[in-house]
């Protein structure tokens, strides 16, 4: 049943007992640029050095974030003995590549989502990681911001009873452009790897991996996924109902219904966000849970570096909250969607 008092979220709060890991960042664009603000505003941890194929954009960035070292390939960032883990931001087609040579030299990594762009990559990094003994850890920020932690409280409490249904929706208007990288089927271009992917994972939060994937959508000119509707269905009777599209903007809200109680994420449900929380019977009083800290918006891809950090210190090689194996399994999903969207 509903708890009378919801519960308070487990943080990743800096300064926690986390080890200060040196960060190379490889692929200085735009989210790699929100991800080195917020852990220069938030962490303790040291950014050292970036990397790019042009000098130029990695002394930039390197200036625009107070970075001590600019370098102008992926293998002199790597060689550098002062950088323990390496957070890859490159377009996803070259995220496998750059994750395995990173892993090569013995760093930890942190892979910006989507992971890699099928699950057959997928399980090639994370075998790589695992006989080198380093973490890998996907940059799903989702997972570790607190209404993540309220959620799985619940969940864990069974509060909502059986989970029935999960419905979750994320869509953007990209404008077409053949240069674009969501447009571009060789950089592992559409709507599911790079919008879809949270609804996927949220999904695989709630139910795990599904029993059967159905979806249906539609394709551009390019190439790629515009659009796609999934139903994930499960061996206990429970659906999960979910929409991505790059062609018009969306809710992008989700919500869980179960035999006791439902919760609704508003919109962006992927972002720092409110959640109401109410029992099954109809008029029930409806519960609210607000972010209790500062972090808003890509701020708090903060939470994600002192996880990492958290996790490295007490020996993980992999998060629990984000393990390698449920990495693939949505990859996998996403992999059958794909194709069917594709087939039409």
């Amino acid at each position: 049943m509903i708890p009378t008092v919801l519960p308070e979220p487990d943080l990743f709060t800096t300064g926690s007992g986390e080890p200060v890991l040196r960060w190379g960042i490889v692929g200085p664009g735009w989210i790699a640029g929100e991800f080195a603000t917020a852990i220069r505003s938030h962490t303790a941890q040291r950014l050292v050095a970036v990397a790019s194929r042009s000098l130029d954009r990695a002394t930039a960035f390197a200036t625009e974030h107070g970075i001590e070292t600019a370098l102008g390939s992926v293998d002199e960032l790597l060689a550098r003995p002062d950088v323990d883990v390496v957070y890859i931001a490159t377009p996803q087609s070259d995220h496998a590549s750059t994750a395995l040579a990173a892993i090569a030299a013995g760093k930890h990594v942190l892979v910006e989502k989507p992971f890699t762009v099928t699950a057959a990559e997928a399980r090639q990094v994370a075998d790589a990681a695992r006989a080198a003994g380093v973490l890998a850890m996907e940059g799903m920020w989702s997972r570790y911001l607190p209404q993540a932690s309220v959620l799985r409280t619940l969940l864990a409490d069974g509060a909502l009873g059986e989970v029935r249904s999960v419905l979750a929706d994320h869509g953007q208007a990209i404008p077409f452009g053949p240069d674009h990288r969501l447009f571009r089927p060789e950089l592992g271009g559409g709507a599911l790897l790079d919008l879809g992917i949270y609804a996927v994972q949220f999904a695989s939060t709630v139910l795990g991996a599904p029993t059967r994937v159905t979806a249906r959508g539609a394709m551009t000119e390019s190439g790629v996924d515009a659009s796609g509707s999934l139903v994930l269905e499960y061996a206990d009777q429970a659906q999960a109902l979910l929409h991505t599209t790059i062609a018009a903007r969306t809710p992008t809200t989700a919500s869980i219904a179960g035999t006791a109680g439902t919760i609704d994420f508003a919109g962006p449900f992927y972002n720092p966000t409110t959640l109401t929380i109410s029992a099954a019977a109809h008029g029930s009083p409806v519960q609210h849970w607000e972010d209790p800290t500062p972090l808003r918006g890509f701020a708090a891809l903060a939470w994600e570096a002192t996880a990492l950090a958290r996790f490295v210190g007490e020996g993980r090689t992999e998060s629990p909250l984000h393990a390698l194996d449920e990495t693939i399994s949505i990859l996998e999903t996403i992999d059958t969607a794909r194709a069917q969207i594709a087939a039409g």
